[in-house]
């Protein structure tokens, strides 16, 4: 969206500044709105980790996405994404761990291995080429 952050400091909209073509200005903008989202992200799992869910928190049960469609705005570069998975998954999932896959990975086989820890069993999703065994 084209959102502007005037609460902090920011009074240009999000989508414009994205396109910064390397100015420094809107770089440091496209940052200050990147960590006020990130903080945001901190605040709410903080929270789900709080609340006792059966044997564990909330966060244990949940599995939260957080990326973009872009890697670079500017660009419009949708390869080499950054993507946090947070939360146990029930289990499923292993935590507390940086994974780097190689550039050809489809993030529909993240998609892909979500639906399968929610026991929704698909052989493909869009262009996945597989689950993603190292998550667990």
């Amino acid at each position: 969206s084209n959102k502007p952050y005037p609460f902090i400091g920011v009074s240009e909209g999000h989508h414009d500044l994205s396109h910064h073509r390397n100015d420094e200005e809107k770089k440091t903008k496209i940052s200050q709105i990147n960590t006020f989202h990130t903080q945001q992200l901190a605040y709410l799992l903080e929270k789900l980790d709080t609340i006792q869910e059966g044997d564990g928190s909330l966060l244990d049960h949940a599995m939260v996405v957080y990326g973009s469609g872009n890697a670079d705005g500017n660009r419009h570069s949708h390869h080499d994404l950054p993507i946090l998975l947070a939360g146990g998954g029930s289990g499923t999932i292993k935590s507390g761990r940086h994974i780097r896959y190689s550039d050809e990975t489809p993030l529909n086989n993240l998609w892909l291995s979500i639906l399968k820890r929610m026991d929704i069993n698909l052989d493909q999703l869009g262009d996945s080429t597989g689950c993603l065994p190292e998550l667990s």
